[in-house]
């Protein structure tokens, strides 16, 4: 929790007042640059993220001050997203639209929510049809169609609007039709154009997950047919031995680069078994996700640093979006070594934090595993502070199980939003 403030006190020091609310800058120190080009409104590196982070920090504390920094930013949300052109999740208007969902529910304003549903109404229009069916982009990974599924399901059960989860249905649709359960990287970042990844966030295991979490919506069977085709090649790429599973990069040219990360690493991949466990109740899918969580304990338990495990904090590839998987296993299985190991990587990060300057914790990191040399300290969420003060948020929660309190998680996670072990 004191972390947790620290953190929030340096992502004060990036805000940006105007006419229309407060922005944050996405790197606030005096010659920095951003791990990525920034995106003002997204919930990768800006707005978005953030309000999510006060409305957490709000909840915890019971300060209303965060609560005053959550509104300022959905007002610029909902005033400026019209700007905005990217459709996806995590970098575009779907992203904007889960927050001032949050916001809108949490402040108790009909504004916010009316935002939030124009956005949802705009996404719907944008689609396109095609001969091989409907959807945005066409890209069937999370990064792309499938983050703006799961956005439109969220929508749909907040505003009870039948065509939100129609669209979402027909786009997947057209992903439970594609021939192939892998996802070829193309070029994307240096890799060969015949490179397949089973990650997550641009991969195999995340349209898994969306298919499995269509099944559960829908009960159709085609869905949890392709899912389980998805899950089946993550099965076969990955190297399992003594209870415990390595997921590769990406194959065929890397099945020794293991990342443990949430975009292409164990704790991404273990989001899809536990979605499939979650639909089906099948236990083979839940044994998945504790061979995932063993991979990790195993090879990535801090101080070390591996090729897969590298000098990123951030919930994308680093050590925050592990500490989200070891609470969320906590949380279901009741397994106190789960909790105990989300505390140690905890105590990593804030070991790591720096505060050189008295205004706050910032994590400097390689956002980018290939270039180590490129070091800087990000606000955002899935990118920087806000998202790791979320984890310690979460996992603050989860250490208080007298006092249960909801969480706020993405549409991609599916471990129960108030952590007390079932």
């Amino acid at each position: 929790m004191t972390a947790a403030i620290s953190t929030a006190r340096w992502i004060r020091s990036a805000a940006v007042d105007d006419e229309h609310g407060r922005h944050w800058r996405a790197n606030p120190d005096r010659h920095g640059r951003p791990a990525l080009r920034p995106r003002p409104r997204s919930l990768y590196s800006g707005a978005a993220g953030i309000v999510l982070f006060f409305l957490e920090l709000a909840a915890a504390t019971g300060q209303e001050s965060y609560l005053d920094d959550a509104r300022r930013g959905a007002e610029w949300l909902a005033a400026t997203w019209r700007r905005e052109d990217d459709l996806t999740l995590h970098h575009g208007l779907t992203g904007t639209m889960i927050a001032l969902m949050e916001a809108g529910w949490v402040l108790g304003d009909g504004r916010l929510d009316a935002e939030a549903a124009a956005i949802a109404d705009q996404i719907v229009a944008s689609g396109r049809t095609r001969p091989d069916g409907f959807g945005w982009t066409f890209d069937p990974a999370q990064r792309a169609d499938g983050g703006i599924v799961l956005g439109l399901l969220r929508a749909a059960a907040r505003f009870g609007e039948p065509a939100y989860e129609s669209a979402a249905v027909s786009a997947g649709l057209r992903i439970a039709g594609l021939p192939v359960p892998g996802r070829r990287h193309g070029d994307l970042d240096g890799l060969p154009s015949d490179a397949i990844t089973p990650g997550f966030l641009a991969g195999s295991a995340g349209i898994a997950f969306l298919l499995a979490r269509l099944y559960g919506v829908t009960g159709e069977e085609r869905f949890l047919r392709a899912a389980r085709s998805g899950a089946t090649f993550v099965r076969e790429v990955s190297v399992t031995g003594d209870g415990r599973a390595l997921v590769p990069h990406h194959v065929p040219q890397s099945r020794e680069l293991h990342y443990a990360g949430f975009c292409s690493g164990a704790a991404g991949v273990a989001r899809m078994f536990y979605e499939l466990h979650r639909v089906t109740g099948d236990l083979e899918d839940l044994d998945w996700v504790e061979r995932l969580a063993h991979g990790v304990v195993d090879s990535s338990a801090p101080p070390r640093r591996t090729p897969g495990y590298w000098n990123s904090a951030c919930q994308c590839c680093g050590a925050a979006g592990l500490v989200e998987l070891f609470v969320g296993l906590w949380a279901v299985t009741g397994r106190a070594s789960c909790l105990e190991f989300a505390r140690v990587l905890a105590a990593d990060l804030v070991a790591r934090a720096d505060d050189h300057d008295g205004r706050g914790f910032r994590w400097y990191q390689a956002y980018r595993r290939v270039r180590p040399g490129e070091v800087s300290a990000d606000t955002g969420y899935m990118v920087g502070a806000a998202g790791i003060g979320a984890a310690l948020l979460h996992l603050d929660a989860a250490g208080q199980p007298d006092r249960a309190r909801r969480v706020l998680l993405l549409p991609d996670n599916p471990f129960p939003a108030i952590p007390v072990p079932h």
